[in-house]
């Protein structure tokens, strides 16, 4: 079953030495069957060997992707959420030195559900939904966080096409279990009655209507 829309159809899309992948049939999804999914344990110390600090100049500079465009959106006194922010927040802290409230969620990190308990200007999820083992239910709860006219925020590389997937390095990281295209946004925006924008590669802005 898809894990994005809960559909049964789909087709196989690809297969390394390692997992199968799926697309979805209704949504476009690629996914990863559970039974190649890493344990809590497994996918926690994978997360572990990520090095990204608050202070590190190149990795801010590759926030700024999705940074850029969403503080053209928001006002100054706006309020956001920073979902899945790992160990070195960096982008909350970003959105902190302008100016702006953010509260912080990880689940491994910062696991603080009283941040389920506010309503935010703005959601930011960077490097995150090609994680989610439920994307459905995830992203239906952000999306009831956000005040009306607020933006959700994502970031993560886009599916072009089949023959590029194989070999794609992106699929190669056993955390990585979800893949959204173009299609995929697209179909969710539909479903969620969003307004859709991208920017650049990897950047997906839906706005609550």
């Amino acid at each position: 079953m898809c894990p994005l829309c809960h559909s049964s159809s789909f087709v196989d899309f690809s297969e390394d030495k390692r997992r199968k992948y799926l697309r979805c049939s209704n949504c476009h999804l690629v996914y990863v069957p559970k039974e190649f999914h890493l344990s809590s344990i497994e996918e926690k110390a994978e997360y572990d060997l990520h090095d990204n600090s608050v202070n590190d100049t190149g990795y801010r500079k590759f926030l700024s992707r999705i940074f850029e465009p969403m503080t053209k959106k928001i006002s100054s006194d706006a309020r956001g959420l920073e979902f899945g922010c790992g160990p070195g927040p960096a982008l909350a802290e970003m959105f902190k030195e302008a100016g702006y409230s953010i509260e912080l969620y990880d689940l491994y990190f910062h696991p603080n559900e009283n941040a389920f308990a506010n309503k935010y200007d703005f959601i930011t999820s960077t490097e995150v939904v090609e994680h989610l083992r439920a994307p459905k239910e995830v992203l239906n709860r952000l999306w009831s966080l956000l005040n009306v006219n607020a933006w959700l925020g994502l970031m993560t590389k886009l599916v072009i096409d089949q023959e590029s997937f194989k070999n794609w390095h992106y699929k190669n990281d056993q955390t990585h279990i979800c893949f959204f295209s173009k299609k995929t946004f697209e179909w969710l925006a539909s479903k969620l009655n969003a307004k859709l924008e991208f920017h650049g590669k990897d950047v997906i802005l839906l706005q609550k209507l």
